[in-house]
């Protein structure tokens, strides 16, 4: 029997503790969060390697050039229009108001002067406040960050933008200045509107300069960037004072502003720019369109797209008190002539449910859609009729704004209210209608139809000084005065005048004033026989007196004297295109104005008269500025009266016309202008074309030149009394009761040489007392001098019959005189 061997002795391990293997486990983490570390410093370090050589350069910020818009200017630097897609004023550090820098670092970045582009508190504190909130309560972007996505990122929300944000506004901080980087955040942040920048903000929402704003006013703008399209006052104005008030909170807690202007801003209310109500600049921008127009045009022409945002500064030759004074002579001429005129009616008839007027918002809904549809034209407004009856109409313009009319205030209109009227003139409910304040008055008045224009210019330079191009430029941009091609009438007739001087006729010249007559064998077509206004006539009348009397027979004998070739070059000389001018079968018609012309083209030809014989072309922009030099990249170069390399017409010329034209203002058909206004240098001539289709008054002293016109569009008869003298002259006096009273009265100059006054008479050297033309057309012995120049004579009339029968510039029936 064996023994059992005892147990076997067992080797004991020993357990690490609970702290041993803790500590064991921190320092692993720690060797891990080390490499860690080390690998994303080694991998950030190679990343800022690599994309700090590809940041963008910084010329966009250092050399600042903005999408700043064309900006039109009259010369007294009043602001006409600005064109481009971005309102843009850009103000340099020291222009800003200290008020709207606090406001807006109270609102945005408190520290920005201190961090050093990224704000890690501002960081710390956007993290736990959203965190708390489980929502993005608060952002952490600081001004230079803003600055580096504005100028150069995306809007995309991504690591990789926000990596390339973060090495930019490092970038940004070590090339620009706090004040640099503040400056360009305060011209290019987007605030709503198209407004870039807050000076165009402070205009925008409160149509004045930046400079004037105030702490309330400075506050609510810079609550804006937060979210423009939210922010904005026009937006919401509830939702932007309560941001508005939480920066004036945050100044106040600043020390930017003391806690009486912190009281003293919460109770300012925000008055915003109301973009239908007149002011001053938004009335004088809207006289000043047709300007603005054609100045667009022109540097559009050098320019092209590029134009409207390189940020030029187009200062024009207009003056704004000019321009003011002729916008309202249009405006008054035109509707003088449309109240000597029949009502036509209504503009519209719209079906007015019945007790609408009672259910406020419906109607005034409906009321806004009228409005759209027939639109204001500055004291001109549309209304609804509500009631109407042959002592009272009853109209509203919106539920509040309900108009009572009775007595004088229907006296225009009175046939459209008696209801055994035609059906289309009949004022009734529903009407819609335009009323015109007249005093304290409203009363009835049609939109005309009827256009007008007038513009002024310096004769010594060509300066354009004012210019309007029609009733009103929102029914259309056509500029009147530049575009419009029509007759001239006895407007024309100086220039022929002119002509028959230099071919040996005087002042004192007897010209017969029977009726003219071409047979139809002479024309080899239809007889033509014109006529004289108010087919009156005499025996004869001198050239000076056929002038004063505008008499169409005179003038068709001197320019039959003066003969087609001659007449056709020397009308050229005051810029007329012969090629718009009756054709030399028919040149005779051009002595009663049959041609085609502007009004800029009378204006820059009287100026000739005006300035003693100088050709000078008319313009209207005088300089031209790029503003982000302030460097001038234009300047008019006119030329000028006095510079005889511009001379066009024989001084002696010149000096007769005038003294005939003065006449013409003294006692001929242009009276009332020197019985106006009072002076004895006016000169000027009116001018009707046949049937009334175009009304003129050219007028003129040495230092102004003024020309206005009146028709229709569509070229009809104004009606048969209507004639230049009193249609188109009223809005050149009216024009020329302001333009003239700091104009001092110019004396007649010296007469030049080679011309010699006999009595009443003038004749020049080469055309003495003897042997200039003493009769034309008048029988009797001593009709001419067998010494004189022979006149171009008689055309025999080959082809005027088929010529007068076929041309007529402006369209319609064939011209008749």
């Amino acid at each position: 029997m064996s023994t059992p061997k005892p147990n076997s002795p067992r080797k004991t391990v020993q357990r690490p503790s609970a702290g041993s293997r803790i500590g064991r486990f921190l320092f692993q983490s720690v060797i891990f969060c080390i490499g860690l570390g080390l690998c994303g410093l080694l991998l950030g370090t190679l990343a800022v390697a690599l994309t700090w050589p590809n940041l963008p350069d910084l010329k966009a910020m250092t050399d600042y050039r903005p999408r700043v818009p064309l900006r039109v200017y009259t010369a007294d630097k009043i602001l006409l229009a600005e064109y481009g897609e971005e309102r843009r004023n850009v103000l340099r550090f020291n222009e800003i108001p200290d008020v709207m820098k606090q406001a807006l670092l109270a609102a945005e970045d408190d520290n920005f002067y201190s961090h050093g582009g990224v704000d890690w508190s501002g960081v710390g504190r956007a993290v736990i406040a959203n965190v708390v909130s489980g929502a993005k309560a608060q952002g952490a972007s600081t001004i230079t960050m803003q600055v580096a996505r504005n100028f150069y990122l995306s809007s995309e929300k991504s690591f990789i933008r926000k990596f390339y944000e973060l090495m930019l506004t490092y970038k940004i901080e070590q090339n620009l200045s706090k004040d640099q980087i503040l400056e360009l955040y305060l011209n290019q942040i987007y605030l709503g509107h198209r407004s870039y920048g807050f000076a165009a903000a402070s205009r925008t929402y409160y149509g004045k300069p930046l400079s004037e704003v105030t702490i309330a006013e400075a506050a609510l703008l810079a609550g804006i960037p937060k979210a423009p399209s939210r922010f904005n006052p026009r937006a919401n104005i509830k939702r932007a004072v309560a941001r508005q008030h939480y920066v004036l909170d945050r100044m106040e807690k600043l020390g930017y502003i003391t806690p009486e202007q912190h009281q003293q801003a919460l109770a300012q209310k925000i008055v915003l720019r109301d973009n239908t109500q007149e002011t001053p600049e938004t009335n004088f921008a809207r006289h000043g369109q047709y300007v603005a127009e054609l100045a667009r045009q022109l540097m559009y022409n050098v320019y092209k797209d590029n134009v409207y945002g390189r940020g030029l500064s187009v200062y024009t030759t207009i003056r704004s008190e000019d321009q003011e004074v002729a916008y309202h002579a249009v405006r008054e001429g035109i509707m003088s002539y449309t109240r000597r005129k029949p009502y036509p009616g209504p503009a519209a008839q719209v079906d007015l449910p019945d007790g609408i007027e009672n259910d406020t918002e419906r109607f005034d809904l409906f009321l806004e859609e009228i409005r759209n549809k027939h639109r204001d034209s500055d004291d001109l407004v549309t209304a609804v009729v509500l009631s109407a009856s042959a002592t009272k109409v009853v109209a509203a313009r919106t539920p509040e704004q309900i108009y009572e009319l009775s007595g004088k205030s229907l006296g225009y209109v009175k046939r459209a209210l008696v209801k055994s009227g035609p059906v289309a003139r009949r004022i009734q409910r529903g009407s819609v209608i335009y009323l015109q304040k007249e005093g304290n008055t409203w009363t009835i008045i049609n939109m005309p139809s009827v256009e007008g224009a007038f513009i002024s210019l310096n004769p010594q330079n060509g300066a354009i000084e004012s210019m309007i191009g029609g009733f009103d430029f929102n029914r259309g941009d056509f500029n009147r005065v530049t575009q419009a091609w029509r007759q001239p009438g006895s407007t024309f007739k100086p220039f022929v005048y002119a002509a028959g001087l230099e071919r040996g006729i005087t002042p004192g010249t007897n010209i017969s004033d029977q009726p003219f007559h071409l047979s139809a064998a002479q024309t080899r077509s239809k007889p033509w026989s014109p006529k004289n206004y108010g087919n009156s006539y005499t025996y004869s009348q001198t050239m000076r007196q056929g002038l004063y009397k505008s008499k169409n027979m005179v003038s068709i004998r001197i320019l039959q004297t003066v003969g087609p070739e001659f007449a056709s070059e020397f009308i050229s000389r005051f810029g007329f295109d012969p090629a718009r001018q009756p054709p030399k079968s028919a040149y005779l018609t051009m002595a009663l104005g049959a041609g085609s012309v502007t009004p800029l083209q009378m204006a820059s030809a009287y100026s000739v008269f005006a300035n003693g014989g100088y050709r000078i072309n008319p313009y209207v922009i005088d300089s031209v500025v790029d503003i982000s030099t302030g460097r001038v990249i234009m300047k008019a170069q006119p030329a000028v009266a006095g510079d005889e390399t511009n001379r066009v017409l024989d001084p002696r010329t010149a000096y007769v016309m005038n003294d005939l034209l003065r006449g013409v203002a003294k006692s001929g058909t242009a009276a009332r202008t020197q019985a106006t206004l009072k002076r004895n240098d006016i000169a000027g001539k009116t001018g009707t074309t046949n049937q009334s289709f175009d009304a003129w008054f050219a007028g003129f002293t040495p230092k102004l030149v003024g020309i206005s016109w009146l028709g229709f569009d569509q070229p009809k008869s104004l009606g048969d009394k209507e004639t230049g003298g009193g249609a188109a002259m009223p809005i050149w006096l009216t024009y020329m009761q302001t333009a003239l009273k700091k104009v001092p009265v110019t004396a007649p100059g010296p007469m030049p040489e080679g011309l010699a006054k006999v009595g009443d008479n003038y004749y020049f050297s080469e055309f003495p007392l003897g042997k200039a033309l003493a009769n034309i057309g008048v029988s009797g012995s001593g009709a001419r001098d067998p010494n004189a120049a022979k006149p171009a004579g008689s055309q025999s009339g080959d082809a005027i019959g088929k010529a007068l029968e076929s041309f007529n510039p402006m369209g319609g029936p064939p011209i008749r005189f």
